[in-house]
Parts: structure tokens; C-alpha cells; sequence
């Protein structure tokens, strides 16, 4: 799931208003949803908050980064950043201490991801600090929602919550820089963004509830394995090639994903 909205981004003509439709629809979506959920604990409310505040720094920088750079390259370094952050991250700030196998599997993973940017033995990405900043991001928004989440009692509606916020304070920003007609017209792409939106909540969602009891590192990890699948897609319904560096790239995302678990 989490590739394919990436893809949509990606191939889109105006990625920030594509960006924001998809926001729309998380926003839309999770307010319809979070009218049948009680309330999160108010412990939970300023992660939430924070949150919102750090998907919308996240989704400039991940903007930007496809604005300048292609997809193959940019999303290895964002993806394959972020679980070695979240790892520090969640030691410092949620007293996590991963054992040996899962720091083994999560540095497997990152590792493997990152190393797919590479063009033989150079790391030439004109988007590498606008992809290194979304990692960043990743970072503070998953560690963020970590805690927030085991701190809510209910990580279903804390996940609506914050979605709902996210996905105003987006179009906000939007409106802020090209007015609100730039937005609310719709243009072809529109019905493939909204969907886009609409996945990336379930996808998202689904990596808050897990973090809310597993480790927010190993969490991490394995939501980056979506490089995987989508050389694997790429390969069998795209005709795209799979190099021997892809292939090993892909065994030690495998490998680590396998000790993680």
C-alpha cells in the first residue's frame, strides 16, 4: 500500500496539489470515522497535534524531493533513512533497547533499501537533501505517533485524529500559497489522488496500531520492505530489470525482514 501511493505521487503532474486531494481524503475519511470512536486519552492529544505539524513538514519535503529527483533514487534514501533514526529515536525518547537480532534485521533492511539509490558506486542524487529531510520527518512523526498512540488507549482513534488534522492543516497551507480555486478545481488526476489519500490513511493506520505494542524501530523496518515489493511489481508487471545488485539489495531486505520477525 505504502508503495503505491508513493508511485501515484510520483507520476503525478502537480505533486503539492496531489499531495494536498490526498490529504482532503485522509481528512474526510477519518472525520467520518472518528464520529463512531470515543475520544483518545487527553495524554495523547499533544503527540497528535505534533504530529499533524510534522506529516505536513513531511509532505513538503517529500514534494520537493520528487520535484527534483526521480523516484528509484529518492525513495530508497527517505525510506532507508528512517528506520535507524526511528531506532535512536525511539531509545532516547521511549526507552526502547532492541535486542541484537532486531538491530541486526533493521540495519539489514536500511541498508539493503538504500543501497538500491546507488548508480554502480556512486550515490549521485540531486534530491539527497530534501530526501535525507524526509527521513528526518519520518523519524519524528513515527516516534511521535508511537508514543502518542500507546499513550491514547486507543490507537485506532488516536490515528483518526491526527489524521484529521494533518489532512486540514495541508489543504490550509496549500490555499495559503496558490488560493483556494487552485485547489478546489478539479483537473484529471483528481479521482486517483483522492484514492491515493484514502490508501495511505489504511496504510499509515495500520503501522500506528502495530507500533502501539511492537518496537517502533522493527515497526519501521518492515513497513520500508514496500521497496521490496515494488521492485518485485516493477519487475514482473512492468518490465522493468532486476540487476544483481537489485537482487542481493532485495535478499538483504528479505533476510533482515525475517530476523526482525
Amino acid at each position: 500500500m505504502h508503495a503505491s501511493w508513493n508511485a501515484l505521487l510520483r507520476g503525478g503532474a502537480d505533486r503539492l496539489w496531489s499531495m494536498t486531494v490526498m490529504c482532503l481524503a485522509v481528512a474526510i475519511a477519518s472525520a467520518a470515522i472518528a464520529l463512531f470512536l470515543a475520544p483518545p486519552a487527553k495524554a495523547s492529544w499533544i503527540y497528535a497535534v505534533l504530529s499533524a505539524g510534522l506529516h505536513v513538514g513531511y509532505n513538503l519535503f517529500l514534494v520537493r524531493s520528487y520535484q527534483v529527483g526521480d523516484l528509484g533514487q529518492t525513495y530508497p534514501i527517505s525510506r532507508g533513512s528512517s528506520p535507524i533514526l526511528i531506532t535512536i529515536a525511539a531509545s532516547v525518547f521511549a526507552g526502547e533497547k532492541p535486542g541484537m537480532g532486531a538491530l541486526l534485521g533493521i540495519a539489514l533492511v536500511s541498508g539493503g533499501i538504500i543501497s538500491l539509490a546507488f548508480k554502480g558506486r556512486r550515490l549521485a542524487v540531486p534530491s539527497l537533501p530534501y530526501a535525507l529531510g524526509t527521513g528526518c520527518f519520518i523519524a519524528a512523526y513515527s516516534v511521535t505517533d508511537g508514543i502518542g498512540a500507546r499513550l491514547s488507549g486507543a490507537p485506532m482513534a488516536y490515528t483518526v485524529w491526527m489524521c484529521a488534522l494533518w489532512g486540514i492543516l495541508m489543504p490550509a497551507i496549500y490555499i495559503g500559497l496558490r488560493g483556494a480555486n487552485s485547489l478546489f478545481t478539479i483537473r484529471p488526476g483528481f479521482i486517483t489522488a483522492f484514492i491515493g489519500g484514502l490508501v495511505s490513511l489504511l496504510a499509515y493506520g495500520i503501522v500506528i496500531y502495530a507500533m502501539s505494542g511492537a518496537p517502533m524501530g522493527a515497526v519501521s523496518a518492515l513497513r520500508e520492505t514496500s521497496v521490496l515489493f515494488a521492485a518485485l511489481i516493477g519487475y514482473f508487471f512492468l518490465g522493468e530489470t532486476l540487476t544483481a545488485r537489485k537482487m542481493l539489495a532485495c535478499a538483504a531486505i528479505a533476510i533482515g525482514a525475517i530476523i526482525i520477525g
